[in-house]
C-alpha cells in the first residue's frame, strides 16, 4: 500500500471515529427528526465498521471509501441540525 493511501486511510478512520464521538443527537429520539438522527448515526457507524473490515482484508481503497461515506452521512446530519457538535471542533463544516 502506498504511504499516501495508508496515511489518508488512517486519518479518515480517526476522523470518522472522532466525529461519531463528538456528535450528539439534537431532537428527541421519539420524534421524526430524532429517528432521522439515529439513522444518520447508524449509517456512519456501519460505514466505520465496514471500513475496518476492509482494512483487515487488506483493501485500503474500499476502507477509505467507507470512511468517507460514513463521514458524509454524519456531516450531512450536522448540517441539517440533527446533531449538536462542539463549537471548537474542526471535524464538521458547520
Amino acid at each position: 500500500m502506498s504511504a499516501d493511501l495508508e496515511e489518508k486511510t488512517d486519518r479518515y478512520e480517526r476522523m470518522l471515529a472522532d466525529a461519531l464521538d463528538a456528535a450528539e443527537p439534537r431532537p428527541p429520539a421519539d420524534t421524526h427528526l430524532g429517528r432521522a438522527a439515529a439513522d444518520c448515526a447508524e449509517m456512519a457507524e456501519s460505514y466505520l465498521a465496514d471500513g475496518r473490515h476492509f482494512r483487515e482484508a487488506d483493501d485500503p481503497v474500499n476502507a477509505l471509501a467507507s470512511y468517507s461515506y460514513g463521514y458524509g452521512w454524519l456531516d450531512a446530519g450536522v448540517r441539517m441540525g440533527l446533531f449538536e457538535v462542539p463549537e471548537d471542533t474542526e471535524l464538521f463544516t458547520t
